[in-house]
């Protein structure tokens, strides 16, 4: 049992015990979190602990971490591209469509299941249902994703994503027209009426910055790449609606428009948000260099923008992609 004790700082004073925790314990999910509050592994001298429960400047928190069990979710043969992988980490190019780890409703099926079955030296680290997991991406979202697969990479992959250490770049199409350079600022949360939603308006929110790099404007659509540091949930597809520009083909959030004109019926095609992980660059957790990777667009998406393209592509010089 690994006991780790906390002094809250004056600047943490009055945030909820569970937030505090995950901006600490940056290994650690808030979910995770949670339930070592229940299951009373954190302790709060003087008063009850639970997730809910405002820290205070000065107090000691006491956190008692049970060791790791091994993963327990069955492998599967799933298709799975591995990009690189070496005795530390492994980076991979999620498809679309595959949720990243077991949770309810999908037991089987996942990039964990995918991962067990692929990698046979994936250590339990990150919580039994999610070994190595360090960053997700949406189910509707393929891309680049880093997995550690030692709990020494782990904390090293986790401490550079907390510290904005890491680049990430996305391709999507969005509504619009989009120009690069657009910097949005939007701290989001859970949103208070719909659950499934993230918002800027949630009380809980936390900062998040999302750059529009580069965009190519295509008659009614904008192919663009964006750059984020902070990773929060669906953050890209909240800022982009939240200024007008909803991804195409994201339902949760405004990107399904039913009638549209004849050179963008393509995007009909899409079976999930146009929004893909292009570029992921971070630095080794062992031995220190900078490893850059990049995916091109998967054959769904490239397929979409080739034909939305192809009625002005005479009258362009240069394409994004």
């Amino acid at each position: 049992m690994q006991r780790v004790e906390i002094e809250v700082p004056v600047e943490a004073a009055g945030e909820r015990l569970d937030r505090f925790l995950v901006s600490v314990l940056t290994d650690r999910s808030r979910s995770r979190i949670q339930q070592l509050v229940r299951d009373g592994h954190v302790q709060v001298p003087g008063r009850a602990a639970r997730s809910n429960t405002p820290v205070r400047a000065g107090e000691l928190v006491v956190v008692e971490i049970p060791p790791n069990r091994p993963a327990t979710p069955a492998p599967e043969p799933l298709p799975l591209p591995i990009v690189y992988q070496d005795a530390d980490l492994v980076v991979i190019d999620k498809p679309a469509g595959m949720v990243v780890h077991p949770a309810a409703g999908h037991a089987s099926g996942t990039l964990v299941n995918a991962l067990l079955h692929h990698v046979d030296d994936l250590s339990g680290i990150g919580g039994e249902d999610r070994p190595g997991i360090v960053h997700r991406l949406d189910r509707g979202t393929s891309g680049l994703m880093v997995v550690a697969k030692h709990d020494a990479a782990h904390r090293e992959l986790s401490r550079q994503f907390h510290d904005r250490e890491v680049e990430k770049a996305y391709i999507a199409l969005v509504w619009g027209l989009v120009h690069a350079g657009r910097r949005i600022d939007a701290a989001i949360g859970r949103d208070p009426v719909n659950r499934a939603r993230m918002s800027s308006r949630a009380r809980h929110a936390r900062s998040a910055v999302t750059r529009i790099v580069r965009a190519e404007f295509l008659d009614g659509v904008s192919l663009i790449e964006v750059a984020i540091s902070t990773g929060r949930t669906h953050q890209i597809r909240v800022h982009l609606s939240g200024v007008g520009h909803p991804i195409v083909g994201d339902t949760l959030y405004g990107g399904v428009h039913r009638r549209m004109p004849g050179h963008l019926r393509a995007v009909q095609k899409l079976a999930r948000p146009f929004l893909h992980a292009s570029r992921l660059v971070f630095s080794h957790p062992i031995e220190g260099r900078r490893l850059a990777f990049e995916s091109p667009l998967p054959d769904d998406l490239a397929a979409v923008v080739d034909e939305v393209r192809r009625p002005t592509a005479a009258a362009r010089d240069r394409h994004l992609l």
